[in-house]
């Protein structure tokens, strides 16, 4: 409750400092003790309308481009994570395209294993054959187990080499609260778990590392064709994501329940370039999931404010002593982001550039030669570092006789 009024106070004096000096005229003092006074008075019904007020046991709001946590309530307890299993094998299906292992125009064959799977199911006959960019439209669409199977088999050549790839990856990604029994999350055995800060970080890997996900996950409807020995018949894919529907900026992503996991959701939105991901497992029912994920969303996109500098700037050589070259150039490692929470003004960012009058050779290509730090307030919020953009070896006995030439024939 203290950081949710610290927080608002400080909103509120920042949005009116930036109405101009004139209102301080007021006098400071004054108009701090009214604006805290306000807040207080306002409190009950702003805790209410702009709070955090989650029914579900364990859910976690992070922004997506730089993964920082905004919110959070026991997202590390382990559970079990029903159809949000999915994310994982949607993530190493999309591995394996970029991988070149397997495509999209690829013809996968439902074996009798993958059409037996019961729960959410797209009815996938035995023999039935179905292009990867299909099968991946029943996972993201309608959450359907037999395509699931049928995907692991594509890739892995059964669904038990397939797990092993999904735990090999959550232990890569730092997933260390989770561990799969299958791809689809039918299992019910207390070793299939999960938790919503890993949900979160396998949600994070597949949509920024894979965008074109969201070309399948904001499709509310849509037709397919079976084909099998008994003849053809168009199927209607229809969306577990009710809040495609129920809240404009929703892009994806998946949902899951039974009976031992309740009902879990991990949702995306995207909203003035903002890209948020709510996970919220354990809910006691599909409308308090729904309601929870956007509770949180909103919530997040009422606080957040980005700082993003794409660092295309160009940077000066820095000169080289002893080198075979007088100077060497340098680059930004990559573009900076800052996520706030505080209500400050992003306009007021500062970069300083933290670089050496010269450098010593050798210098080696892709080494750092200073950073680029940020600054609010004069308290730095970050960095990044600049790398050397090239190599320079150290000049030898004939490198400087070749200079002692070069300045007597000039």
């Amino acid at each position: 409750m203290l950081e949710y009024i610290r927080l608002h106070f400080h909103i509120l004096m920042t949005k009116i400092r930036n109405m101009g000096c004139g209102i301080f005229m007021f006098g400071t003092k004054k108009l701090t003790a009214v604006v805290l006074a306000l807040v207080l008075m306002i409190l009950p019904a702003a805790s209410v309308h702009a709070g955090v007020a989650v029914s579900s046991p364990s859910v976690i709001l992070i922004e997506s481009s730089t993964g920082q946590v905004i919110y959070e309530v026991d997202s590390t307890q382990r559970r079990s994570p029903a159809s949000i299993t999915k994310i994982m094998t949607l993530l190493l299906a999309f591995e394996a395209i970029d991988a070149g292992k397997v495509k999209l125009t690829d013809q996968v064959t439902t074996s009798e294993y993958a059409s037996s799977m019961g729960g959410s199911q797209v009815f996938l006959a035995a023999g039935e054959v179905q292009t990867l960019d299909t099968m991946i439209k029943c996972i993201a669409v309608s959450s359907g187990n037999d395509a699931s199977v049928a995907v692991a088999e594509h890739i892995a050549g059964s669904e038990e080499a397939f797990v092993a790839l999904m735990n090999e990856k959550a232990a890569e990604l730092g997933m260390t609260d989770t561990h799969f029994e299958d791809c689809c999350g039918l299992s019910d055995s207390d070793n299939h778990y999960t938790s919503a800060r890993d949900v979160a970080v396998m949600s994070r890997e597949l949509t920024v590392k894979h965008p074109e996900i969201f070309n399948y996950t904001k499709i509310w409807m849509e037709d397919i064709t079976h084909e099998t020995r008994q003849g053809t018949i168009n199927f209607t894919l229809s969306s577990t994501n009710k809040l495609l529907k129920q809240y404009q900026w929703t892009t994806g992503l998946k949902t899951g329940s039974t009976s031992k996991a309740k009902y879990c959701f991990a949702a995306t939105a995207s909203k003035d370039g903002i890209d948020l991901i709510a996970v919220v497992m354990g809910a006691p029912d599909y409308k308090t999931r729904f309601g929870d994920a956007q509770t949180l969303l909103t919530y997040g996109f009422s606080v957040c404010d980005i700082y993003i500098d794409e660092n295309r700037d160009p940077l000066a050589p820095l000169a080289v002593e002893g080198g075979v070259a007088q100077e060497v150039g340098i680059k930004y490692q990559e573009e900076f982001r800052y996520l706030d929470t505080a209500g400050n003004d992003l306009t007021s960012v500062q970069k300083v550039l933290d670089l050496p009058e010269k450098v010593l050779a050798p210098v080696e290509a892709g080494t750092e030669a200073g950073r680029a730090r940020y600054l609010i307030n004069g308290a730095e919020i970050g960095s990044v570092p600049v790398l050397f953009a090239e190599d320079v070896a150290k000049a030898g006995y004939s490198d400087y006789l070749k200079k002692v030439f070069g300045v007597f024939l000039l």
